[in-house]
C-alpha cells in the first residue's frame, strides 16, 4: 500500500487529493498549519487507519522532518509527495514589503524545497525510488496586467525551477519529480468573490474543479515514464483566448 504526504492538505486542492488517494487504496500524512481545521479535514477522510496528520508550518525544517517520521512510524515508510502548500495574493510590485515577500519565499519556496529534502533523504534509504508533485501556477509563464503577483509568482518561479533540477539530480535515484500549474481553480483562496466571473480567460470558458487538478496530480504519480514534466491544468489559458 503507498504512502503519500501531502502538504496544504486542510482544504481545497490538497485535501481533495487526499480523498482520492484514501479511495484508491493508499495511505496519507497530511499537512496545514493550523491544527483544528488539520483534524477536521483526517475526520472528513473518514478512514483513520490510512490517515495521519501533522501540523505545523513547512518554512521549518522541522515540520518535514516530523511528516517523515510519521510516514515511517504509522506507515512504513514515504513513496509520494505532493508540495502543495502554499499562498497567493495580489499587490503592485512597488507596494510589497520585505515581511510580505519573506512570507511567499518562506512558504512557496522554502517549504517545498526543505519539505522535500526531508522526504527525498528518506526515499535514497529506502532504495526503492518515488514521485513527487508540486503544486505550482501557470501564471508564472503567463501574466496578466490585471493581476498584479510578483512576490508570489516569483517564489512559484522558484518552484518550478526546482521541479526541473530535481527531475534531473534525482533520476539516478528513480525518484520522478514533475509539477502540475493549475490555472483558476474554484477553491477557498477565491472565497471573497465570484470565481466564475474569471472563466472566460481560458479557452474553455470556465474556471476548473478540484478533482481536475487531482487526476493530473495521480497522473503524473502513476506514470513511470515522465519526469520534469510540467503539466498546466488551466482550460487553455496558456494556450489563448476564447
Amino acid at each position: 500500500m503507498s504512502t503519500a504526504i501531502i502538504t496544504g492538505a486542510s482544504s481545497g486542492i490538497g485535501l481533495d487529493i487526499a480523498h482520492a488517494y484514501v479511495k484508491r487504496g493508499g495511505n496519507v500524512v497530511i499537512n496545514g498549519r493550523d491544527a483544528a481545521k488539520l483534524a477536521d479535514a483526517a475526520t472528513e477522510l473518514g478512514a483513520p487507519d490510512q490517515v495521519a496528520t501533522v501540523a505545523g508550518d513547512i518554512g521549518t525544517a522541522a515540520t518535514g522532518a516530523a511528516l517523515v517520521d510519521v510516514a515511517v512510524e504509522r506507515f512504513g515508510g514515504v513513496d509520494v509527495l505532493v508540495n502543495n502548500a502554499g499562498i497567493f495574493g495580489v499587490k503592485p510590485f512597488v507596494d510589497v514589503t520585505e515581511d510580505e515577500l519573506d512570507g511567499y519565499l518562506t512558504i512557496n519556496l522554502r517549504g517545498t524545497y526543505l519539505t522535500t529534502q526531508a522526504v527525498v533523504r528518506r526515499m535514497a534509504e529506502q532504495g526503492t525510488g518515488g514521485a513527487i508533485v508540486n503544486i505550482g501556477t501557470v501564471f508564472v509563464n503567463h501574466a496578466k496586467t490585471g493581476v498584479p503577483a510578483s512576490a508570489p509568482l516569483s517564489s512559484k518561479g522558484g518552484v518550478h525551477a526546482l521541479t526541473i533540477s530535481l527531475a534531473a539530480e534525482l533520476a539516478p535515484l528513480g525518484i520522478r519529480v514533475n509539477m502540475v500549474a493549475p490555472g483558476i481553480i474554484r477553491t477557498p483562496l477565491h472565497s471573497g468573490f465570484d470565481v466564475d466571473d474569471l472563466g472566460g480567460l481560458a479557452l474553455l470558458n470556465r474556471v476548473g474543479e478540484v478533482a481536475e487538478t487531482t487526476e493530473a496530480v495521480l497522473y503524473l504519480v502513476d506514470s513511470g515514464f515522465v519526469t520534469g514534466h510540467i503539466l498546466n491544468v488551466d482550460g487553455g489559458y496558456v494556450t489563448g483566448r476564447a
